[in-house]
């Protein structure tokens, strides 16, 4: 899925440039592309889809030149999860009635790439004999407010595969302790296995105005025609997450607990917290810096631009050319808001 935006990476996310597409984390690769990439550790490039916005196709094709035009899909508008993931179910579907599916985010960091690819095969061959919705929840270090949670049912579990008791938003910070304390908690990667079979079959009973509007289009998925099929009819769909349509409904939900090292990157403040940083608790990026008294902060100037900083501490500090950020890192969730309001100030210029 690498459709959305990334508004709480403004201003190095931008509409016509979405984190998906930039070098977030400095080693020459897109988030995108270091997704497909891991992803190749799994199955071949002919069976990597990308899911996107219609505007992107061709940065899409510019970072995974390995694809083909059916495997991007292009959406016409954003209608969050779940009628991206019901269209990507109806697509492969009718490529193969069998289809065993990964659905997965391009925005996560994955540390150890060889145990996540271990995870979602034994993923696979649970769906693939089983008509079971698979979640990959992560074993919580600490008390995180920013994620949601799955709690599962650990003394009914089968080689390393657990039913799901529960699905719980983003907790208060006590509910997070408790959570962590009761040990039964892990937090929700946003990473989905199953069949497109059973997952369509969970539309139809728990999402059915989804169902029936993408349905319509049987004859047209992987023809000419699915194009413009899609282009009428997926803005109808409703604007909803898969966890609140599926997830938080379905019965044969399970979980697979996985330590292999997760991030969403879902903000500044968790690339700060994943990035190597120097004796004073800073993370820099940019050719040109001086500074001096400076703690705890996160620093990112273009290429050939000399940044001076003198006398801070725990701060943001984004310089992309057109736009410069300084901001508390404490704050870095308002960042959402300031592009908000960038955009009413100042119109779409610098968004």
């Amino acid at each position: 899925m690498a459709g959305g935006v990334g508004s709480r990476f403004w201003p190095a996310s931008r509409e016509d440039k979405p984190k998906q597409f930039l070098d977030i984390m400095g080693d020459g690769r897109s988030l995108l592309r270091m997704t497909f990439d891991r992803f190749l550790k799994v199955t071949t490039a002919d069976k990597i889809f990308i899911v996107t916005n219609g505007k992107y196709k061709k940065q899409v094709k510019d970072h995974i030149p390995e694809i083909g035009d059916n495997q991007i899909l292009c959406e016409p508008s954003r209608n969050n999860t779940a009628p991206c993931v019901a269209y990507t179910a109806f697509k492969l579907q009718q490529l193969d009635p069998e289809a065993n599916i990964v659905i997965a985010p391009s925005d996560a960091l994955i540390v150890n790439e060889s145990l996540f690819a271990d995870n979602i095969k034994k993923a696979l061959t649970f769906t693939a004999g089983n008509d079971a919705l698979v979640t990959l929840g992560i074993a919580p270090d600490r008390p995180h407010t920013g994620y949601g949670y799955i709690q599962f049912i650990g003394e009914q579990g089968a080689e390393g595969v657990y039913p799901v008791k529960r699905f719980t938003e983003k907790p208060d910070t006590e509910t997070a302790k408790n959570f962590l304390r009761n040990g039964d908690y892990l937090w929700n990667a946003g990473i989905f296995i199953w069949r497109a079979k059973t997952v369509l079959d969970a539309y139809e009973r728990y999402a059915p105005e989804i169902f029936a509007i993408l349905a319509q289009g049987a004859s047209c998925y992987n023809t000419p025609e699915e194009q413009s099929f899609i282009d009428e009819f997926y803005p109808q769909t409703p604007k909803i997450s898969v966890d609140y349509a599926i997830m938080e409904n379905a019965e044969n939900i399970f979980t697979i607990p996985a330590q292999f090292g997760w991030s969403d990157l879902g903000a500044w403040g968790a690339l700060y917290q994943e990035s190597p940083k120097d004796g004073a608790g800073n993370v820099v990026t940019g050719s040109h810096t001086i500074m001096d008294d400076v703690h705890n902060s996160y620093i990112r100037g273009p290429e050939g631009k000399l940044l001076v900083v003198g006398g801070v501490d725990d701060l943001l500090i984004i310089d992309e050319g057109d736009v410069l950020v300084v901001f508390p890192r404490s704050r870095e969730q308002e960042m959402k808001a300031l592009r908000a309001r960038a955009e009413t100030d100042y119109g779409e210029e610098f968004v």
